[in-house]
């Protein structure tokens, strides 16, 4: 475990004083989680000799993160989307705090979506390599996860909402030792390992480790490997798992866990992404008051998000016995997509008919079952059916 990690913590002040770039603390990887964290936030708030108010970037306006105009004239109509909280969760590959906000892929992609009537959280996972419209303005076709990368948060909400007609402008993204921090400081979580999976995990956990994992543990390790990982980990005892079944994991074995990506598909991988989200869950609600105090600031350093405290007090607070993960899905559906070797940009997963996906989205999330696609969707999915065409036979 990371007993002493913290001690060595350097001031992050300037970074922390960055325009744009603040930060709530919060973890975001699981509504319920954030929603009871904010609670005792504000208890910590009201009761420490500190009282420090918290730091949050800017929220976004519908025009800055391109909610389609059909979107936003549905809801002010009392459409189906009207009465939930769509939140963007990201969790990126940051190696250090600065890559948090931009230059870090997204390799987890998620939309939590709350039902602020019944409480109902249903968790849809992106996969991260569908060919979809990273940037309206100049057109660009990537991977999806791209879009975290070259614009940050903003351009990531931005092309979710384009590209998948919703409504989202909060977010909160966590990379390897934001999740590590949390699962630490709740205990760890339990997770029924794999005999497959076994193969893998260790390797995962020494690439999170960087260069440290060479030095301390005599590993021979890839040059891409060869970075200073975030300081929480430069005093972590890395623990080997050492056999398959169900098992209490620590921070970077459960961080490893998730980034398993040789058994099974992406597929599998994003089933194991939220497999250690529900562990999460389950820990927390076992959790007593000064255990999440401990880990709300444990954690702080290492998530960035834009949700503010009185949206929450507002939205979520009020219903927090409610809250509960009701269903999970894929986006694309598993048979509505397909991988093709697109040239540069690799293969990618290309949605048969986007428009038709984003109809099963609305259905899915918001009970919409009538739902048609905005004319952007479907001037996208034209395009991306057209791009894939010319790369076709060629896998």
């Amino acid at each position: 475990m990371a007993a002493n990690a913290k001690n060595n913590r350097k001031n992050h002040s300037n970074q922390q004083q960055t325009k744009n770039k603040r930060k709530l603390i919060i973890f975001g990887a699981e509504l319920i989680i954030i929603v009871i964290m904010v609670g005792v936030l504000w208890w910590v708030m009201d009761f420490t000799e500190d009282n420090k108010a918290p730091h949050i970037t800017e929220k976004f306006e519908p025009g800055e993160v391109k909610v389609p105009q059909q979107v936003q004239q549905q809801i002010e109509q009392g459409g189906a989307m009207k009465g939930y909280m769509n939140i963007a969760l990201f969790g990126v590959d940051a190696k250090n705090e600065n890559e948090l906000y931009k230059s870090s892929r997204s390799d987890t992609i998620m939309i939590a979506s709350i039902n602020l009537d019944t409480g109902d959280i249903k968790l849809v996972s992106v996969l991260r390599d569908t060919y979809l419209n990273l940037n309206q303005g100049d057109d660009t076709y990537k991977k999806c996860n791209a879009a975290y990368a070259k614009g940050g948060a903003q351009q990531a909400v931005g092309m979710l909402n384009m590209n998948l007609d919703m409504d989202i402008t909060q977010f909160v993204t966590v990379g390897y030792a934001g999740l590590a921090e949390v699962i630490d400081g709740l205990g760890g979580v339990w997770i029924d390992v794999s005999k497959a999976e076994l193969q893998h995990i260790n390797n995962y956990q020494y690439s999170i480790l960087g260069k440290y994992a060479k030095t301390r543990y005599n590993i021979n390790i890839d040059a891409e490997l060869n970075f200073t990982p975030d300081e929480y980990f430069w005093d972590y005892d890395m623990v080997p798992v050492k056999e398959p079944g169900y098992q209490l994991l620590d921070g970077l074995q459960a961080a490893a866990y998730c980034r398993i990506r040789y058994v099974g598909n992406d597929f599998e991988r994003t089933a194991r992404q939220r497999e250690v989200i529900k562990a999460i869950e389950a820990q927390a609600k076992q959790a007593d008051l000064a255990t999440l105090t401990k880990v709300f600031e444990s954690a702080m350093d290492d998530i960035y998000t834009n949700l503010d405290a009185a949206t929450i007090l507002t939205d979520l607070l009020p219903n927090i016995a409610k809250y509960r993960i009701a269903d999970e899905g894929l986006f694309p559906e598993r048979d509505k997509q397909e991988g093709v070797n697109m040239g540069a940009n690799g293969i990618c997963q290309i949605p048969n008919d986007l428009a038709a996906s984003v109809s099963w989205l609305h259905g899915f999330l918001f009970d919409d079952n009538d739902y048609v696609a905005s004319d952007t969707v479907k001037n996208i999915s034209d395009k991306i059916i057209a791009a894939a065409s010319k790369y076709r036979g060629g896998n």
